[in-house]
């Protein structure tokens, strides 16, 4: 068993992660004697549905159970009505309710106010380099990705290409997200071209054949379903003309891999460094969400293409951070971050690379991407 450092709130919370990041393994390992719901399963899936109510009952016959587990909540999103009714009842009782997702779309489509503050939300994400200790290689890592069900599969090659068409199968096509399945695939290959750079909608749609507000529709579709997220540009008291769209990732590098084609047009190394890119920022958004003081991610880059990966902005500080795959250093490859130190001299900037000495160039500390990962832990500074 992997210790996750995922942090366990006081009270009830929402558990938010993709399918196969561990949050049922995590939960049964935290609250062995919770009472459990799981919505996944068909005969409850469909008793919860037809009378919501079920679940006052089944609290009401265990009235020693402290901890109410409910797999997969957005199955039954009426089934919260009940739950937030059962928290306001048992309030002396410090009835606690860990409520499962790995969507948060049929939530918001419902109208559900995730409890109107009573339960925090939370996410769990893949494993993080310094989970694994000794079992994490990186150019494992960036095959097939940290996803806790890939990682551990028998044929993780295998289970991370058959991944996202079952994801799609069994959340998109069974909950009737999109008319077309077809175009939705086609969306999927031709939007992983994107993953670590700018999004181009139109791009997209042009690629596609699709309108343009089809394409914002589905890459809704993946954030809401947890697989993608869209990376801001950083324009705090912004001394330069900044461009305006955001950066895209796949949640996973081992499922951007899935995702993207490949052929003799494609370039291995070009693909390995989106790759590499992505598998930071995944390590970057896991170390936000596990730590408590706040923070927030971003990418910044000028009008005229000067381009820094990632910003991290928090109350104590600013990071920024260039990543290349790449084992030598060029003075080229710092150029974006010194032009961020001289808009922001306070930041610190880091290079990743996949060399193996640490260094200090023009300034800048560049340290091998591999030790940086291994060395990333919630609650403590960035390295």
């Amino acid at each position: 068993m992997v210790q996750r450092f995922f942090p366990e709130p006081s009270g009830s919370y929402f558990l938010f992660g993709p399918r196969g990041t561990g949050k049922s393994t995590w939960v049964a390992g935290h609250y062995p004697d919770a009472l459990r719901v799981d919505l996944l399963a068909p005969q409850a899936d469909r008793a919860f549905s037809a009378r919501p109510e079920r679940l006052r009952d089944l609290v009401a016959a265990q009235p020693a159970a402290s901890t109410i587990v409910i797999d997969e909540v957005q199955r039954v999103p009426a089934i919260l009505d009940v739950v937030h009714e059962q928290i306001e009842a048992r309030r002396e009782d410090l009835l606690r309710f860990v409520l499962t997702g790995s969507s948060a779309r049929k939530l918001k489509r419902a109208g559900v106010n995730l409890l109107a503050g009573r339960a925090v939300e939370r996410s769990l994400h893949p494993f993080m380099a310094a989970e694994l200790g000794d079992g994490f290689r990186l150019d494992h890592a960036l095959d097939v990705g940290l996803v806790p069900l890939i990682w551990n599969a028998a044929t993780p090659a295998a289970t991370r290409d058959a991944y996202l068409s079952l994801y799609i199968r069994e959340e998109v096509q069974a909950e009737g997200m999109v008319r077309d399945l077809g175009s939705f695939a086609r969306f999927t290959e031709s939007v992983s071209f994107c993953h670590a750079g700018v999004l181009s909608i139109a791009t997209v749609a042009r690629e596609c054949e699709v309108k343009r507000k089809t394409v914002e529709g589905y890459i809704e579709i993946l954030e809401d379903l947890l697989l993608a997220f869209r990376l801001p540009v950083f324009s705090r008291r912004a001394k330069r003309q900044l461009t305006v769209h955001p950066k895209f990732y796949w949640f996973d590098a081992g499922v951007f891999r899935a995702a993207r084609p490949s052929g003799p047009l494609d370039r291995p190394e070009e693909i390995a460094g989106a790759a590499l890119e992505g598998l930071v920022a995944q390590h970057l958004r896991a170390w936000i969400a596990y730590t408590a003081e706040p923070h927030s991610l971003f990418f910044w880059r000028t009008k005229s293409g000067t381009e820094v990966d990632f910003v991290v902005y928090g109350e104590h500080g600013i990071w920024a951070f260039e990543v290349k795959n790449a084992r030598n250093i060029h003075s080229r490859d710092i150029k974006g971050l010194a032009a961020f130190s001289e808009d922001y001299p306070m930041a610190k900037t880091v290079l990743l690379y996949r060399g193996t000495e640490t260094m200090i160039v023009g300034g800048v500390r560049c340290i091998p991407v591999e030790r940086y990962l291994r060395d990333l832990r919630p609650g403590t500074a960035l390295p």
